[in-house]
């Protein structure tokens, strides 16, 4: 793919820890991002790739986080669309997500994301206030990401099943076990995802998920094969999850990854993939 392909970015994230720490930042194998990631500081690696617009994505559960987030995208063109928080089983969630979308740079607010990875009840997304919740944000034009752990997937196939309105896009293709090699149940539940048509999946992460100092792009290909086969170039979107990435990988080593993964595909495919899919979904 050439530097001329624009590419959109749908998953980084910025902090600053002088205004929030970030409670999930522990123990020494997160050590290396334990300290503060701004726009600044990602926009050159950005340009650099060949990235023109990007996704900006919540970190924590913090009402005052996604007006932050908000506010960047008004103050940087690169910064096209926000993913951001708030509790999805407020009894006033539709006031509050009307009340985001007033806020300067209210119009960027795309999506809403809730860390259901953290949650120990593996049906949360099934409950019946957080259902309520997520109606509410498909009555608000807005998407919602899943970030989940494998075992939560079959759950996320049953929210996508009773909420056909609502798009739901699956973060780092929710997180497949590279590691071990045991994808089999992973694959599987992804499968079912991709069956639902109101279902997108982002090609991101998985630098991470494999073993993250000695990783290699065939440790991701099986992952991304299954994805490409289930979703298809026209649900998948391209994400690099910096500055989480740079645990295992540089920003460019993990767009040169996602090419080489989708070498296979035709031009106009992997336009789709970089770009089309992500200005569609999230209405860049």
């Amino acid at each position: 793919m050439g530097a001329a392909v624009r590419i959109v970015d749908a998953h980084h994230h910025v902090w600053d820890l002088s205004v929030r720490d970030q409670d999930w930042i522990t123990g020494p194998e997160l050590r290396p991002i334990r300290r503060d990631f701004t726009v600044a500081d990602f926009e050159p690696e950005a340009r650099a790739a060949g990235v023109d617009r990007t996704v900006l994505v919540q970190t924590v559960t913090v009402a005052e986080e996604t007006p932050e987030f908000l506010a960047l995208a008004a103050a940087h063109e690169l910064i096209a669309g926000v993913v951001g928080w708030t509790d999805l089983t407020r009894p006033d969630i539709a006031d509050e997500l009307a009340r985001l979308r007033e806020l300067p740079g209210g119009r960027y607010l795309k999506g809403i994301r809730h860390q259901v990875q953290g949650e120990a009840d593996p049906e949360w997304l099934l409950r019946p206030d957080v259902r309520r919740g997520l109606t509410a944000v498909a009555a608000a034009g807005l998407v919602y990401d899943l970030v989940v752990l494998p075992h939560q997937l079959p759950a996320c196939v049953r929210a996508a099943e009773a909420l056909p309105q609502l798009t739901f896009v699956l973060d780092h293709l929710g997180k497949p076990p590279i590691a071990s090699g045991a994808l089999k149940a992973w694959g599987a539940d992804l499968r079912a995802l991709a069956a639902r048509p109101n279902t997108v999946g982002k090609l991101s992460g998985l630098v991470t998920e494999a073993a993250p100092q000695s990783w290699a792009v065939a440790d991701l290909r099986p992952c991304a094969d299954i994805a490409l086969d289930s979703f298809g170039p026209g649900r998948l979107m391209f994400g690099s999850d910096w500055p989480v990435c740079t645990l295992a990988a540089t920003y460019g080593q993990v767009t040169e990854a996602a090419r080489e993964l989708t070498a296979g595909l035709t031009v106009d495919e992997r336009a789709q993939l970089f770009a089309g899919t992500a200005s569609g979904v999230y209405g860049l």
